[in-house]
């Protein structure tokens, strides 16, 4: 790569301001040129790699609130580990690297959500209870009892956070 040339894709960070003492950035993977999200396979194995990295040594979860039953089943069948919350959520705790990327692939095109810090290694009932009921919108109260919180539409291919 010459001086000049560009890298394909940008991951675009911002600070975002969500209230007194919570500290939170937005993420968008981006083409450089195009400025337009990037999507399938190398926006998966990206964000397969920025997972990870994201967490470092961290307890993670997963948050699931729609299409429960393609969830359910995709985790079934390849043996994830996966525990039912608050009737409308699915809590998908500590995957596995390459189970990140088979989640990632598989739902690609849903809404589901990262948590990440020690808290999440307890069920949060008032978190999940919410998600089940606002989707997104419910990781902003818990932005406080968490490390971090990082939420996927792959649709917008960007993150509200």
């Amino acid at each position: 790569m010459s001086e000049l040339d560009l890298p394909p894709y940008s991951l675009d960070v911002e600070t975002l301001d969500l209230g007194p003492g919570v500290k939170a950035i937005g993420m968008e993977l981006i083409e450089t040129e195009s400025r337009e999200p990037v999507r399938g396979k190398d926006a998966i194995a990206i964000w397969a790699g920025v997972f990870p990295a994201l967490v470092a040594q961290e307890a993670f979860v997963f948050d699931f609130f729609s299409h429960l039953d393609r969830v359910r089943d995709f985790c079934a069948s390849h043996k994830i580990a996966f525990r039912e919350a608050a009737g409308r959520c699915i809590v998908v705790p500590q995957p596995s690297d390459e189970q990140v990327r088979e989640l990632i692939e598989r739902f690609e095109g849903e809404t589901f959500g990262l948590r990440a810090g020690k808290a999440v290694l307890i069920a949060d009932t008032q978190l999940e209870s919410a998600l089940s009921k606002r989707g997104l919108d419910a990781y902003q109260a818990a932005t406080r009892a968490i490390l971090f919180v990082w939420c996927a539409n792959w649709k917008m291919a960007g993150s509200p956070f």
